[in-house]
Parts: C-alpha cells; structure tokens; sequence
C-alpha cells in the first residue's frame, strides 16, 4: 500500500491502453455530448477535426479508466480528488485510436485541517498510438498518512 509518506515529487509512471472504440464514442456523445460531429461522419466531414471523433469528455471518462486499472495494480490509500486545477485538450481522439498515460508527481503536501491525509499535484498527459498528446490535465489527490 502506498501511503502519502511514499510519494515522491518527480517520480514518473506510464500506464494503460485504451482502444477507442467506434460505438463507445457514438454512444457517450448522443447521451452526454451530443454534437454532431461526436455522431455522424458527415457532419465530422465538414469540421476541422475531418472526421467522427471523441467528446473531449468522453476522452476524460477513459483517461479515468485507465487510472483506476493502474491503482488496482499499484495500490494507493487514496481518498479521492478535490479537483483538477489544468485540463487541455491538445488534439483530437479517432476510434481506433489507442491511448496510453504518462505521469509526473509536481507537487506534494501535508494537509494542516486533516492530518490523517496529505494532497498530491500530478500532471497527466494522455498519448495516442503515434505518440501525440491528446490531452492533459494537472489534477490533485488525497491519500491517507501511514497509520501510526
């Protein structure tokens, strides 16, 4: 288990591979996103982005997953996020696409109100098959001291 007192600034992981999958994108656009070009080919046709692609959101909800598969193997005494302070969609995602994440710990401190806990800044970037950045985000984690 890893604790707050195991975390170190600069450490680095990468982790995940999502395939992004036609339907999935389709599906979560017409239910949370419904922009055209998240639904239909030819309306995509006629955007910058040339083509059907995923909801920035959407994009969000899989970096998600992929972070909770990574804590299942890397086990963190983590009680959740107080919120993202960067979030950048740098390009668009494609079904088809596989997307992968990298990681940095920028920042890190004891809480004074709750000295049962600590908060870490992370700095998250998402990368498709080609090793472009697709997205980013500096986001913050609570995670409990090791028990005395």
């Amino acid at each position: 288990m890893q604790y707050f007192e195991d975390i170190e600034v600069g450490s680095t992981a990468s982790f995940g591979a999502y395939r992004v999958i036609r339907e999935e994108v389709t599906e979560f656009a017409a239910k949370y996103d419904p922009q055209p070009f998240h639904l239909s080919d030819e309306a995509a046709a006629k955007t910058h982005f040339g083509r059907l692609s995923a909801s920035g959101w959407h994009t969000c909800a899989m970096t998600m997953s992929m972070l909770v598969e990574n804590l299942k193997n890397h086990r963190q005494a983590g009680l959740g996020s107080p919120g993202i302070d960067e979030l950048k969609w740098l390009k668009p995602v494609y079904p088809g696409d596989t997307l992968r994440c990298e990681s940095e710990v920028i920042d890190k401190r004891a809480s004074v109100s709750r000295p049962e806990m600590g908060i870490f800044k992370s700095r998250l970037t998402v990368f498709n098959q080609d090793n472009i950045a697709v997205m980013s985000m500096v986001s913050n984690g609570l995670v409990a001291t090791r028990p005395q």
